[in-house]
């Protein structure tokens, strides 16, 4: 099952619709985002083609092969325009590898959940990158539409056992095999 990643959207349709066109780019399985999808926040600054609405008709269409994170932008209202869950936190099994999913303000690789699993992967900081804490490899999916600290736009694929860091039109910026523990 090819997993691809996004996370921290922020209400961009323009960013949405990249995330859309990897996604089918990638032939992916299960389209996985890590959270605040319609939102900016009040910290951050609107992103392009900030229009929320136009957001969640890009992604209700793909309802059936997505898997809803919620993130600290992402509120009850957002599930009234939404044909999908967003669900607090996720785990699930992908090619024998137990995969955590969050958004990465409660859990992160400073502050890992008990039996992380194989594989965690989350948003939030919107700074893209992929590491090892003990036997779980984690990455951050990095923000598609507002990325920081001079890191690219940014989503993961995870496919027969290779985690990668890709930069929004599919070139890899960093990857590593993953083991199952």
């Amino acid at each position: 099952m090819k997993l691809v990643i996004a996370s921290d959207i922020h209400g961009s349709a323009y960013y949405a619709q990249k995330v859309k066109d990897a996604f089918e780019r990638e032939n992916g399985d299960l389209l996985v985002l890590l959270g605040d999808i319609y939102y900016h926040g009040p910290r951050n600054p609107f992103p392009r083609d900030y229009a929320p609405m136009q957001v969640a008709e890009i992604f209700n269409a793909l309802k059936d092969r997505l898997l809803v994170i919620k993130g600290n932008c992402d509120s009850e209202v957002d599930a009234m325009i939404s044909e999908f869950d967003f669900n607090e936190f996720s785990q699930i099994v992908a090619d024998g590898l137990k995969v955590t999913l969050t958004h990465g303000h409660k859990f992160n690789k400073d502050a890992m959940p008990v039996n992380a699993g194989d594989v965690m992967c989350y948003g939030h900081f919107h700074t893209g990158f992929i590491t090892q804490v003990g036997d779980t490899v984690v990455a951050n999916a990095g923000s598609v539409s507002l990325p920081k600290d001079g890191t690219p736009s940014s989503y993961l694929t995870l496919d027969k056992g290779n985690l990668t860091l890709k930069d929004i039109d599919g070139n890899v910026i960093d990857g590593r095999s993953v083991s199952k523990k």
